[in-house]
């Protein structure tokens, strides 16, 4: 009977340790405006939208390695625009956070609608990448 008890409970234990995906939430665009909407309603809205969807767009592995160069492509990125001030980087978050010059500072989530990010209406012209390849 112990031992039982014992299996049933090693059982129990297994079954609520399941791996955690906080990816798909984040992603997860139910009850957001829609991005398309979204970057009409201003140039900087639109290149937030662009930078989500650049941040979406280079989804590279789950491993820690792989949200870093997300982020920092991501932030090369973000770095193009002129108005752009300061772009801070949370891989393991899944996020950006982005300060314009005009003082508005955002968060930016992933955007994977498979638009391309320099293709979204509404941007400024993207200078050259600060950033070393």
């Amino acid at each position: 009977m112990r031992r039982a008890a014992v299996a049933v409970l090693a059982m129990i234990s297994a079954a609520s340790c399941r791996p955690y995906d906080n990816y798909t939430p984040v992603v997860d665009q139910d009850g957001l405006i829609p991005p398309a909407q979204f970057a009409r309603y201003g140039q900087q809205q639109a290149e937030l939208v662009a930078i989500g969807r650049s941040l979406g767009a280079w989804k590279m592995a789950d491993d820690e390695d792989g949200l870093a160069a997300q982020a920092h492509q991501a932030e090369c990125f973000a770095r193009r625009f002129a108005d752009v001030e300061t772009v801070d980087p949370d891989p393991l978050g899944h996020r950006l956070t982005v300060r314009f010059k005009s003082g508005w500072r955002a968060a930016v989530l992933p955007i994977p609608d498979g638009v391309d990010p320099e293709s979204t209406p509404g941007i400024s012209r993207p200078g050259p990448s600060p950033c070393k390849s």
